[in-house]
């Protein structure tokens, strides 16, 4: 490829570096000037032109863009169609995005003009995100180092997803006197949160006394007991392990099993222990697990989900980029090409799960008000359905038989909270968490007590979020003020996933990085019925 400047009367067949705007039209970056085109540019005063002239064996942008994607072995992976010289590729799956920097890095020594951009190694990925980009710098580049490139590619595995594989993990949990009873539940809870996200589920849980024995029978019986899924088995210690023969690795031994590595060079995570019985991994969580925050013992169960089995040098080698203490968690890529509007779904979550403590004890709960001699619950519900969704999922807690009553032959997903009484976050995660959400584009975060919200509020929610490209969070405002209902993007919802205790979602909107569109849809962004007197202000009667 020749580039520089070309004097327009012999600029016929040269391709543009520049668009250019006419009095009567333009041309585009990229157009590749005919006959005509240089009679209108030398009409319009145009006496030179930027551009670039193709020669023999020469790919253009796109051409080369997509020949190197071809070449990438397409499993659980989707491609966009190349545009100015970018191919974006995508997760077809939930699962681990895996990296080989030694063949990206000699893919891109290639030649400077042609790049791979990627995630970093082991990255957990959801469908639909954005893991590599190929770009090609100029207009035109040799077919000889697209071929090359491409070799590349075919010959090693440069980059891939291995999907997440369902895992039935048992759960062992050793009790000292010191360890409080309320600490264990909320283990088991957020560990069940950690393998939701890659589809599996905690079938069991065992509480055994703090010593090897008791752990060990405690592993064996897990063993034992017959599973559809692969097995997998957890053990959270009630005191940490701070040597290879503590509790822990003594009791894998004694279950017939060896133990792999005890400890690990990331922080927090230092005290994990990994073993296997058998084909069956078991892991020994460090007590930072009990946390739903980044940690070491997250990047080996994800490894150990997508069906690798890690090894004392894999782990050994966790130390660069293990130091998680102060690395906040940022949105994943965006895409860089728009997708159409019609495409971008948006998800609703219905939070119908508090206790209405504000109502009086023993006094009517709020949502089984009626409006119009619709109860409030099924009222908001309907709003929702009629927003424009692509799923309605109503999560419940807090008298849960009548609420589901209320929302009978109601086309909406029902997820129960049992840890409704431990505020807003558990439901954020129990709605958020679930399949229709986790497939959305966003989630339109929506609370049940809020009567003045229609669902041309919500359609206009949802028109600004797809105008943005489903790369903002749009929030209802009135006059300025936040308020609700709030459309979430799937970027922000692994951050929303390790929320706990009576919090929203408001310190993530004001951390992600990400732009905020806010909506003004009036009064009905402030107007919640906490309370009886606020029911009958906003037109309800109480009920139930």
């Amino acid at each position: 490829m020749i580039f520089g400047e070309f004097s327009t009367v012999n600029a016929e067949g040269a391709v543009l570096a520049h668009s250019l705007r006419l009095s009567d039209g333009s041309f585009a970056k990229g157009h590749k000037l005919d006959h005509g085109d240089v009679e209108r540019l030398i009409a319009a005063g145009i006496d030179h032109v930027i551009a670039a002239r193709i020669e023999p064996g020469d790919l253009m942008e796109d051409e080369a863009a997509e020949q190197l994607a071809q070449a990438v072995a397409p499993d659980h992976l989707t491609f966009s169609k190349a545009t100015t010289g970018r191919v974006n590729i995508h997760s077809a799956v939930d699962g681990l995005f895996v990296a080989n920097r030694a063949a990206v890095d000699r893919l891109n020594s290639v030649d400077p003009a042609i790049t791979l951009a990627c995630l970093a190694d082991h990255v957990p990925v959801r469908s639909g995100d954005v893991v590599a980009t190929f770009k090609i710098i100029p207009l035109a580049v040799s077919g000889l180092k697209v071929a090359a490139g491409a070799d590349i590619l075919r010959r090693m595995p440069v980059f891939e997803v291995k999907p997440f594989l369902p895992h039935a993990v048992s759960l062992v949990a050793t009790e000292l006197p010191s360890l409080k009873t309320g600490v264990m539940d909320k283990t088991a809870r957020i560990l069940s949160q950690r393998l939701q996200l890659a589809g599996s589920v905690l079938q069991r849980e065992e509480r055994v006394a703090h010593r090897a024995k008791a752990v060990a029978d405690a592993i064996g019986q897990a063993l034992e007991v017959p599973d559809q899924l692969p097995k997998l088995v957890i053990v959270f210690g009630a005191s940490a392990v701070i040597d290879a023969g503590d509790v822990i690795p003594e009791a894998i031994r004694l279950a017939g099993g060896e133990v792999i590595q005890v400890g690990m060079p990331v922080d927090p995570g230092n005290l994990l222990v990994l073993g296997k019985v058998g084909d069956v991994h078991v892991v020994g969580a460090p007590g930072c697990a009990r946390s739903p925050k980044e940690n070491g013992f997250d990047w080996v169960l994800d490894r150990i989900l997508a069906g690798e089995q890690p090894t004392p040098q894999d782990i050994s080698g966790m130390g660069v980029g293990g130091l998680l203490m102060e690395i906040q968690s940022r949105p994943r890529p965006r895409d860089i090409a728009a997708k159409p509007a019609a495409q971008i779904s948006v998800a609703v979550v219905l939070l119908a799960a508090g206790r209405a403590s504000r109502m009086g004890e023993g006094g009517s709960h709020k949502l089984l008000a009626e409006f119009d001699g619709v109860p409030l619950v099924r009222r908001s519900a309907s709003t929702a359905m009629a927003g424009g969704a692509s799923a309605v999922i109503v999560v419940t807690g807090h008298r849960r038989d009548d609420i589901e009553l209320a929302l009978r032959d109601l086309a909406v997903e029902q997820v129960f909270n049992p840890d409704y009484a431990s505020g807003m976050a558990s439901s954020l995660v129990a709605g958020v968490g679930t399949q229709g959400a986790q497939r959305a584009d966003g989630v339109l975060v929506m609370l049940a007590d809020m009567p003045g919200v229609t669902s041309d509020d919500l359609k206009t929610l949802i028109a600004a979020f797809r105008e943005a490209n489903g790369q903002a969070i749009v929030r209802a405002v009135s006059g300025g003020k936040r308020g609700n209902p709030v459309i979430l993007p799937r970027a922000v919802l692994n951050a929303v996933m390790r929320l706990e205790g009576d919090v929203g979602a408001r310190h993530i909107i004001e951390t992600s990085g990400l732009p905020v569109v806010d909506v003004d849809i009036g009064e009905a962004a402030h107007l919640d019925v906490d309370t009886p007197e606020a029911v009958i202000a906003a037109g309800g009667v109480l009920k139930g």
